[in-house]
């Protein structure tokens, strides 16, 4: 290093902590005086990072690393400081479930002591470095003693750009590029979906009906102001508006939307999974499963449709759509809470778009039976259940509406028998062949069946990492 770099940098360090609040009496520490300087201290610091088996020990090596990093503070080493706060995130001391909340109080205070004394330049600098590590903001925020609006304006100032995930989504979206560049896709997914639900794709590719279909048209649904997305938030979309931020999400324990889900919800941003049991008292063959929340956070601009819906207000908005527009709502609703099937007693076809019984979204059945009949001529009833009310379409009615609807579904089994019952009714496939083929979708009454209750195991049949085995 040229003696230009080494006074560049003492000079640097003397302005971040004077600025900050630090007083420079006697100057910078002389060798031998720092924490940092001399081999002993070197080598302590180099022991106590190394990984330690149990959770005592890890304690103990980041209480040495606050330790250090507090004489560093008293020596005005701003440079020092900083990177002991790099080997205390890496060392997981900032970890409750590893270390302890005491613990990760006491690198929240280096933290927010270093904050304290330090200029603008520094902040940012702290900021990147805490950014780059994958700190969250709340976990920043908490260790700052600021509030998000705060913590807003420093990083609008330092010219910050902190997305929470958007660096996990980023490392995704390579990953999956190589991968396809191995071999996998989409419609690779796709079908080892339906192959792990016991569907067999070439039997419907022979008769001309491609069972991946679903797929098509999803690139659309990158712009949240399409019908589809208030179609589905009608019905399974969770939205919640926070102090921020909007967070969307996606919660099931069913094989397909496993992987429905995901794809959907992707096609906004890469969205994050949490995995947990979830108990099913009142299910007949299985008394917990394992459910699957995906979700996403966007600004709170993104998302243009009403949160909240009224039954004049969802009028109004459905009036306003064009007859696609509206046949885009309908099919998100469908993918959501809705039911596509062929009755073999009766020999007939039926969609079905239900709702919770004496519940807040009751109304959009009634809403949605008055636009359909004014629009597109269809008219039925709604019957009501024990735990449920649902709007349904028989026989050449539910043609009908499917005709209109079917390029929009994108619920791979819904669309599927969509496609299916249109080969049907157009004179594709006879009815042998339809009842052959319709039989491979049916869910198995009076016992289990993979399509329910296995997300998880769908999920890592059909991820894309699953490809690669033996390349």
């Amino acid at each position: 290093m040229s003696l230009r770099s080494i006074g560049a940098s003492i000079m640097r360090r003397i302005r971040c902590f004077a600025v900050g609040g630090f007083k420079i009496i006697n100057g910078l520490p002389e060798m031998g005086k720092g924490p940092m300087s001399n081999e002993k201290d070197l080598g302590t610091r180099d022991e106590a990072s190394l990984p330690q088996p149990t959770r005592a020990g890890r304690i103990e090596t980041c209480m040495e690393l606050i330790r250090q990093a507090m004489r560093c503070l008293e020596n005005n080493d701003e440079q020092c400081v900083t990177r002991l706060i790099e080997e205390l995130i890496k060392a997981n001391c900032h970890n409750g479930y590893v270390v302890g909340k005491e613990t990760v109080d006491k690198v929240k205070d280096v933290i927010h002591e270093l904050w304290l004394r330090s200029n603008n330049e520094c902040r940012c600098r702290l900021l990147r470095m805490l950014r780059d590590l994958g700190i969250s903001k709340k976990w920043v925020k908490s260790a700052l003693a600021t509030n998000t609006e705060k913590l807003k304006r420093w990083l609008i100032k330092c010219d910050i750009d902190w997305e929470g995930k958007a660096t996990m989504g980023n490392v995704v979206k390579e990953i999956e590029g190589l991968l396809r560049r191995l071999g996998w896709s989409e419609t690779l997914m796709c079908e080892e979906l339906f192959k792990f639900i016991g569907i067999d794709v070439d039997a419907f590719k022979r008769h001309g009906i491609v069972p991946c279909v679903w797929l098509n048209g999803l690139e659309s649904l990158d712009d949240l102001r399409r019908p589809y997305w208030l179609g589905l938030r009608a019905s399974d979309l969770v939205v919640r508006e926070l102090d921020d931020k909007i967070r969307l999400e996606l919660k099931t324990t069913n094989t397909i939307d496993a992987v429905f889900f995901a794809k959907i919800l992707n096609t906004v941003k890469t969205p994050s999974l949490t995995i947990e049991w979830r108990w099913m008292p009142t299910a007949k063959y299985v008394s917990k499963s394992i459910a699957l929340s995906y979700y996403v956070y966007l600004s709170v601009g993104a998302w243009t449709w009403p949160i909240e819906l009224s039954v004049d207000e969802l009028k109004r908005i459905l009036d306003g759509f064009s007859d696609e527009e509206l046949a885009e709502y309908i099919a998100g609703e469908i993918d959501g809470d809705g039911m596509v099937w062929y009755n073999e007693d009766s020999r007939a076809v039926y969609v079905k778009i239900t709702t919770c019984k004496n519940c807040p979204k009751r109304f959009i059945l009634d809403v949605l039976k008055e636009v359909i009949a004014e629009r597109f001529g269809i008219v039925e009833n709604i019957d009501h259940f024990e735990t449920v009310d649902a709007l349904v379409f028989g026989g050449e009615k539910a043609v009908k509406l499917l005709r209109r609807i079917a390029k929009y579904i994108h619920h791979p089994l819904r669309r599927l028998r969509a496609e299916l019952i249109l080969a049907y009714y157009e004179g594709r496939i006879d009815d042998d062949k339809f009842e052959e083929l319709y039989n491979i979708m049916k869910y198995e009454l009076g016992g289990l069946d993979v399509k329910r209750n296995n997300a998880l195991e769908a999920l890592t049949r059909a991820a894309p990492q699953t490809h690669t085995h033996g390349i």
